[in-house]
């Protein structure tokens, strides 16, 4: 394998971290050791070695603590199960993912618990309940619908998996706007940071395309530097291993040219945000705050991957039962 030397990355936004980032450390694994989602010192170790607790501090600067505490808790979730989709035999069974994915949402959408379910199933019921003490039922079914989008994206990369292809650029790009799962992120965020986002504005144009950059700047910034670890574990759902193999370049020059179009999405966002229109003195203000939100989820990206040892791990996992 060549060596790596991970590109520069442009970012304009500057580095935060919330005031209560000391608390939620001491905080950090509290709940998903409650819920035994840990099924060893192994799983501990990656997890604490993670520090997703950091991800959530600087994604979320102006949250409050105990919806800090939430984001943090729905983090590890989310990516406790990115790893059983990614490194564990499930990733590459997506007619038993989507049964998992069809009890998660039916969970989502208030059906009572079962003794046959999973305990990732149960500490997913806990997070409904705890953000449905903060939020209207109206705004979660975004949230809902963002977790809908991202398992969607989970059982196509599974498709591939079990055919043991590497999909083209174009299948790429489409199923991984799907699995970097901004949706879920940026609609925590409105939470977080107290926002009042109309579905008008939501379904705005505006709203949409700044949802896409960031989702993708997320997407190509992580795929640069989560490219050693899925090309050690042979997973083919990287922009890096897609442009190395289909376009038959190498590895340094795929790498730079995922962060030339990472580069140029942060550009065309800040040019969109130059443009934004005038909607009314106090959505406005709403937008400018969302428009934040993005940048913080952007720029705390790129600070967690210099503190969190997540992609130094290539262990096969089994799955949390």
């Amino acid at each position: 394998m060549e060596k790596i030397i991970f590109p520069d990355l442009y970012c304009p936004f500057p580095s935060q971290i919330n005031k209560h980032v000391d608390v939620l450390e001491d905080y950090a694994l509290e709940w998903v050791t409650r819920f035994n989602l840990l099924r060893d010192e192994l799983s501990y170790q990656r997890l604490y070695k993670s520090k997703f607790y950091f991800l959530a501090a600087c994604a979320y600067p102006y949250s409050q603590l105990e919806e800090l505490k939430i984001a943090n808790d729905l983090l590890n979730w989310v990516f406790i199960w990115d790893d059983q989709c990614d490194v564990s035999d499930l990733g590459k069974q997506p007619e038993l993912l989507k049964l998992f994915h069809k009890r998660f949402l039916e969970i989502l959408n208030g059906v009572e618990l079962t003794n046959q379910d999973i305990l990732l199933t149960h500490a997913l019921s806990d997070l409904r309940q705890r953000i449905l003490q903060k939020m209207s039922r109206t705004w979660f079914f975004h949230l809902v619908c963002g977790f809908q989008d991202w398992f969607n994206g989970y059982e196509q990369e599974a498709v591939i998996r079990a055919q043991n292809i590497t999909p083209d650029l174009d299948t790429y790009i489409k199923l991984r706007r799907s699995s970097v799962g901004v949706g879920i992120f940026l609609t925590l965020s409105e939470m977080c940071h107290q926002l009042n986002i109309t579905d008008s504005l939501r379904n705005h144009d505006v709203i949409k395309k700044l949802n896409l950059m960031t989702g993708d700047i997320i997407a190509w910034s992580n795929d640069i530097f989560s490219a050693p670890r899925e090309m050690a574990s042979g997973d083919v759902h990287n922009m890096v291993i897609v442009l190395n193999y289909h376009q038959q370049i190498s590895l340094k020059q795929a790498m730079n040219n995922v962060a030339i179009m990472h580069d140029q999405v942060v550009k065309n966002m800040v040019n969109l945000e130059a443009s934004i229109p005038y909607f009314g003195e106090k959505l406005n203000v709403q937008v400018a705050k969302y428009i934040l939100g993005c940048h913080a989820w952007i720029r705390s990206n790129l600070d967690w991957y210099s503190h969190s040892g997540r992609y130094q791990n290539i262990e096969t996992l089994e799955l949390v039962g």
